[in-house]
């Protein structure tokens, strides 16, 4: 069973009345796990299934594959895509040598970058989280910021805040720009309060998207692509906030029901 505090009951109160078999199928991308003396293996966080599934979607497991057939079959199947955290995305893709090859995951990149493509061109609904947010930046043409770190302070007598923090508790503000679709998705919020956990951050953003949210320290947020039905990424990380936010849990609310429209529109 799924802990949903009684808030977040009230914002999904619609979505978990839908019939399960008209819930959009989900589908996820996942992290690669290496344990000596096992098989490698593949997995999504809890986190992020109970997410999905507390907010009306059922969350499909992808594996990391390369092979355009089968990777076309799940952009067929699934009614929206959610890209998870997880290893930086190779440096090596916009021109830079990584600062450590232990931090990379190639099998990912390689399967998000096809994946994002192709749902890009079939207009299905994308939620993109922290890593995700950084990799759609790449996808398209853009860079990274390898360590928040080395970059200059934000402002004289300023520092940046600590954007690798308690996941499970706010650690800094965020300024959304309004009529975006992220501030439409948060409720209509302006400035919401955010969790963090990352050292990478968008540096040259790619053409097609729009940045739309930055913490106060001045690092990129939220960006979306406006021309497509739903394609939004973010820096932190909602698939925990849903549990104290009801900002995050209204995002979730706005993925989940623009994958069920589309489901809804091809039935």
């Amino acid at each position: 069973m799924i802990d949903i505090p009684v808030f977040a009951q009230q914002v999904f109160k619609e979505s978990a009345a839908v019939p399960v078999h008209d819930r959009p199928l989900i589908g996820l991308t996942p992290r690669f796990m290496k344990e000596p003396g096992f098989s490698d293996g593949e997995s999504i966080a809890e986190v992020q299934m109970d997410a999905i599934l507390a907010a009306g979607g059922i969350p499909v497991m992808m594996p990391l594959t390369d092979d355009d057939a089968v990777i076309d079959r799940y952009v067929e199947m699934c009614d929206g895509f959610n890209l998870p955290g997880g290893h930086d995305v190779d440096p090596r893709n916009w021109g830079e040598e990584p600062r450590d090859l232990a931090r990379l995951n190639p099998r990912r990149d390689v399967l998000e970058f096809k994946l994002v493509k192709k749902v890009y061109e079939a207009d299905k609904p994308l939620f993109a989280i922290c890593r995700g947010l950084q990799l759609l930046n790449v996808v398209f043409g853009g860079t990274l910021v390898q360590e928040i770190r080395t970059l200059p302070a934000p402002a004289s007598g300023h520092t940046y805040w600590s954007h690798i923090a308690d996941l499970t508790a706010p650690a800094h503000m965020v300024e959304v720009v309004e009529d975006s679709l992220l501030y439409h998705a948060l409720g209509s919020e302006k400035c919401i309060q955010a969790n963090s956990y990352h050292d990478e951050a968008l540096r040259k953003v790619a053409p097609c998207l729009s940045v739309v949210a930055h913490s106060t320290d001045g690092i990129i947020e939220g960006a979306e692509i406006s021309d497509r039905r739903w394609m939004v990424g973010v820096q932190w990380h909602p698939e925990y906030g849903w549990k104290y936010s009801k900002a995050d849990c209204m995002l979730w609310k706005s993925f989940i029901d623009a994958a069920r429209t589309y489901r809804s529109s091809r039935l």
